[in-house]
């Protein structure tokens, strides 16, 4: 009986997506998941569900309208808590804003948890005051002392509508909203 012989052909090169040159990268770190990383810049659109009972609940969507993310409000006494889900639904994380805080202080967890042990990360507001110009930090989990942020987030504008989002203190930028 003869041998076969197998021929393989040179693999074929996959182009690498390439930011603009204007665009700052650092390598993806997956603060919740891979699955959320890219490695190029795209665009998404918050869409706010104008309902007198769905006041807190939005959408995240592409530029083709497909639905990335639902935020939706969960019924809460005595704090305000969202849970993100994904678009097939599955909870991605719930926000939850801690009371006793006078940073505005929320907090991340995995899924719909709201367990410690979930804690992604925490998020507080300057008490410094500006006009044009708000800061938040955020704090990963394990960042106990939270002498340094892990990331800090700028709000600009009147409206406060835009933000960018650093590595730390660097001036090394994650993302941005416009």
């Amino acid at each position: 009986m003869a041998t076969p012989i197998v021929v393989q052909s040179p693999p074929i090169p996959v182009p690498i997506p390439t930011p603009a040159p204007d665009t700052q990268f650092v390598t993806p770190v997956p603060v919740i998941s891979p699955q959320y990383c890219e490695l190029y810049p795209f665009d998404l659109a918050i869409v706010r569900k104008v309902r007198i009972f769905s006041f807190h609940n939005f959408v995240v969507t592409d530029t083709n309208g497909n639905v990335i993310f639902n935020v939706k409000a969960r019924a809460s006494l005595f704090r305000d808590r969202r849970v993100l889900f994904d678009a097939a639904g599955n909870p991605v994380v719930t926000l939850r804003q801690k009371i006793t805080s006078r940073h505005s202080r929320w907090q991340v967890f995995r899924g719909e948890s709201e367990d410690p042990s979930d804690l992604i990360f925490s998020v507080k507001k300057s008490l410094a005051f500006h006009w044009t110009k708000t800061k938040y930090y955020v704090y990963l989990a394990n960042n106990n002392n939270e002498d340094v942020c892990d990331y800090k987030i700028e709000q600009r504008g009147s409206c406060k509508r835009s933000c960018i989002i650093y590595a730390g203190v660097s001036s090394t930028v994650v993302a941005q909203k416009h």
